[in-house]
């Protein structure tokens, strides 16, 4: 009768899925003739103009798309974007695979999938509120990644088709693993793809030569980034205790060290007992500072992150390795540092407020220079957006907003909380949470006390990284002064040019406006000079074996010398030679031959006369048979070489 009734052991799954409980109750042979898909194969097939039903090759093609185009569009709207490792890979594969059936066997040589995506949502928006809410951006990063892969596509199928052919002129039915390996490494065709256009052409791949060539690479980037350490010499047992929120000094001893080399470089890492030193981790680069124990000063460089401790790096030991220390950063580098970690936090809560809640981090890097901040956005910023991103975010610098640190959260109440997390970071069950009004976000890095620390943001880049990923570059405190003074600099130089007009603006444009009418003028004059000049060489033409011999010595802008050489082909077009021995502005000598079409028939070669004159101003050159050119570095060969011109018309 239809009614339900519970299953008494609820742990077993049947497997059956949401598509086959689907095809159970509408009674079908296969999901993909369900209403869960059949709204998504129509549109593929008016689309594409082929029929669904028809032929086994386009129905799989239309299958594949139809799921693919499901799996990608969750996954971006679920903030998983198609990129080169881990699960962005994994989405760009998928992709590319959809990508790949439609060329083959739709005939789309255009991006295609992304036009699918307002029929998935009429279907599935309902239930899915996140894919409707994130349409334009799912549908922007499908159409990059498409029309990115097509390019790579044409050339990668060209490429296999003529492999395939040669194999099969050969009697094989199998390619080589190096050029398999080729197109995977110079054109970035990955190597699935490649065995299922092999395998539908009735081919295989060498596999066993194709892992060679993997490996050969694999060893040379290892080689290229060898390291070369010694073991640790241990100097005290422990483990390190960070103390670097709270200070920027501390006394401490070193518990371990080694000798390391890497690309010709010699340095040691070293491992304290307690140390202040942040080190390198979540986009914030490693702190710097000094070990000291009387005069012995040692400078630690930099701080690396190694197997979950930190790791101190300096040039040279101290004179004794069992000394107390006090381990002292560079607390000028960490303010900027922290200025420019914090600066994310604000900017990144302001770019959702103004782009919309899809935008989410994807990266950053924080230095005591400036900070970078990646985030998902399908386009891009408008100035108009920038600068208001830029207000928001030191409206908040103003308000002098004290910091709200909870070190040791359990990330279900940091998550309540409404903390967001870097997607794909693992987290353990208590994390650190970093608060500034309404910015709260999951972060194991270091920040100042208060937003009025940073002084002032500014955003000096934005720019395109990735299909769908945007990238800021910003500056704070100390930087964003010294970048305001450039300016401001540069705007009182410009100022005094313009005689510290009052509207420097209408200033400049009047200036322009007067150039192009100035450079205008100057073209019509050198046109008639050009006229003027070709008129007066050809009456001043000397006969020589039956034709008239032009000749042009001189200092000469070059593109005069070619227009004065076609002008006098025109006023005089039979039995004549143009020969010019100049220099530019510069003092290089230039040799230019032009011949009529009488004397190119006749078998008189500019290209050959103007290379053996070149000998002659130790330079080289040539051209066509009626128009050539030579330059060279001896000015003083000219006479040398226009006399050798002449000769060779004899």
């Amino acid at each position: 009768d239809g009614s339900l009734e519970a299953v008494p052991a609820k742990v077993i799954d049947t497997g059956m899925g949401f598509e086959r409980l689907c095809m159970a109750l509408q009674g079908k042979r296969s999901n993909y003739d369900t209403d869960v898909f059949t709204p998504l194969i129509d549109t593929i097939s008016r689309l594409s103009g082929k029929k669904y039903g028809e032929d086994r090759q386009v129905d799989i093609a239309m299958r594949v798309i139809a799921d693919h185009v499901r799996t990608i569009s969750f996954s971006i709207a679920d903030s998983q974007l198609p990129g080169n490792a881990k699960a962005g890979y994994v989405i760009r594969r998928i992709l590319r695979r959809a990508v790949r059936y439609a060329y083959t066997f739709l005939d789309q040589k255009q991006a295609f999938m992304y036009k699918l995506v307002n029929t998935l949502i009429d279907l599935m928006g309902e239930a899915y509120p996140e894919i409707a809410a994130q349409r334009e951006l799912i549908m922007k990063v499908i159409k990059e990644e498409e029309d990115a892969f097509l390019r790579t596509l044409d050339k990668g199928i060209s490429i296999l088709d003529e492999a395939i052919k040669v194999a099969r002129k050969e009697g094989k039915n199998e390619i080589s693993g190096k050029d398999a390996f080729v197109l995977y490494d110079t054109y970035g065709f990955p190597l699935d793809l490649t065995e299922l256009i092999l395998k539908e052409n009735g081919m295989t791949l060498d596999k066993v030569e194709f892992d060679k060539e993997m490996d050969a690479q694999k060893t040379r980037a290892r080689n290229a980034a060898a390291v070369e350490a010694t073991d640790w010499v241990v100097v005290s047992e422990g483990e390190t205790e960070f103390v670097g929120y709270d200070s920027t000094s501390a006394p401490t001893r070193i518990l371990r060290y080694r000798n390391v080399k890497q690309k010709g470089k010699e340095f040691y890492q070293i491992v304290l007992s307690v140390t202040p030193f942040y080190a390198e981790m979540g986009g914030q680069v490693g702190d710097s500072g000094w070990l000291v124990n009387g005069d012995d000063k040692i400078e630690i460089y930099d701080t690396k992150r190694e197997n979950g401790q930190a790791v101190h790096l300096a040039k040279r030991l101290p004179a004794d390795v069992t000394a107390e220390f006090e381990a002292v950063i560079d607390a000028k580098a960490r303010r900027a540092t922290e200025c420019n970690h914090s600066a994310t936090h604000l900017l990144h809560a302001a770019l959702r407020e103004v782009l919309g809640s899809h935008v989410e981090q994807k990266g950053s890097y924080v230095s005591p220079k400036l900070l970078r901040f990646d985030f998902s956005h399908f386009q891009k910023l408008t100035p108009e957006e920038i600068r208001k991103v830029e207000h928001i975010a030191n409206a908040n610098v103003r308000k002098a907003i004290p910091l709200d640190e909870r070190r040791s959260m359990p990330i279900s109440e940091a998550r309540e909380l409404g903390a967001m997390a870097l997607f794909g970071e693992k987290y353990g069950e208590e994390v650190r949470v970093i608060k500034y009004g309404d910015s709260i976000e999951l972060c194991g890095g270091t920040h100042v006390p208060n937003t009025g620390n940073i002084g002032m943001i500014r955003i000096i880049s934005e720019s395109s990284i990735a299909a769908g990923i945007r990238r800021i570059e910003a500056i704070t405190g100390e930087a964003t002064e010294s970048f305001i003074d450039d300016i401001s600099d540069t705007l009182r130089a410009v100022g005094e040019m313009f005689h510290n007009a009052p509207d420097i603006r209408q200033a400049i444009r009047k200036a322009i406006d007067e150039n192009v009418e100035l450079r205008k003028q100057a073209e019509e004059f050198m046109k008639e000079r050009t006229r003027s000049i070709a008129a007066e060489l050809v009456a001043a033409a000397v006969g020589v074996n039956g034709c008239k011999v032009v000749s042009m010595i001189g200092v000469r802008a070059p593109e005069m010398v070619k227009n004065v050489a076609f002008l006098v082909r025109q006023l005089s077009p039979e039995a004549t030679a143009f020969i010019a021995a100049t220099s530019d502005i510069s003092g290089k000598p230039l040799l230019t031959v032009a011949l009529t079409d009488d004397l190119v028939k006749k078998g008189v070669n500019a290209s050959t006369m103007v290379r053996e004159a070149a000998k002659a101003i130790k330079g080289g050159g040539g051209g066509q048979p009626g128009f050539a050119q030579a330059g060279g570095k001896d000015t003083d060969g000219l006479s040398v070489a226009i006399e050798t011109l002449r000769q060779s018309l004899m």
